[in-house]
C-alpha cells in the first residue's frame, strides 16, 4: 500500500533573502526550502531542526506554521518520475539560533549541490518548488498567505 510522507520545511528570511537548498538532476538545477522527512515517533519541529541542520549546517528555532502543501506526483509535470509520491509538507517560519551560521551540508540529499541565501526579488527567474512560494514571498514582509495551499507544484 502506498504511503503518505510528512515533511517539515523551513522558511528562513533574512535581509530580503530566503535560505534555499540548491539541487541538480538530469533536468537541471532547482531550488527547495530546506527541510525533509519526518521519522516515525518524531515531532514535526524536531524533524525540522534535524533536517535543516543536516542540509544547511544552520541551527534554527521553529516558529509558526505558515503553509501546508500536498505534493501528489502523479498530478504534476514530473508525473513520469514521481507518480508514486504523495508528500504533505508543513512549512514553518524559522529563525536562525544566534551565533549559528550556514555551513557545508553535513548530510545533503542525493541531488543537493549547495545552500544559498537567495534574494527574494530574484525568485521569479528561478525554478523554485513549490512555485506558489514565489508569489507569496513577493508580497513582502510581513510574510502571509493561505495556510492550506492544496496540491500544488
Amino acid at each position: 500500500m502506498p504511503k503518505i510522507r510528512n515533511s517539515a520545511k523551513a522558511v528562513i528570511i533574512r535581509d530580503g533573502s530566503i535560505l534555499l537548498q540548491c539541487n541538480r538532476d538530469a533536468l537541471g538545477e532547482y531550488w527547495l526550502l530546506p527541510g525533509g522527512g519526518q521519522k516515525h515517533g518524531e515531532a514535526l519541529h524536531d524533524a525540522l531542526r534535524r533536517e535543516v541542520l543536516e542540509e544547511t549546517g544552520l541551527e534554527i528555532t521553529p516558529g509558526p506554521l505558515l503553509h501546508v502543501r500536498e505534493y501528489i506526483g502523479a498530478r504534476h509535470e514530473f508525473a513520469e518520475l514521481d507518480a508514486g509520491v504523495h508528500q504533505v509538507e508543513f512549512m514553518f517560519r524559522c529563525e536562525a539560533v544566534p551565533g549559528s551560521s550556514v555551513a557545508s551540508p553535513a548530510g545533503p540529499d542525493d541531488n543537493q549541490v549547495g545552500v544559498e541565501w537567495v534574494d527574494i526579488a530574484d525568485l521569479a527567474e528561478l525554478p523554485v518548488y513549490p512555485g506558489v512560494l514565489k508569489e507569496l514571498l513577493a508580497a513582502g514582509e510581513p510574510y502571509a498567505g493561505p495556510v492550506y495551499l492544496g496540491a500544488v507544484n
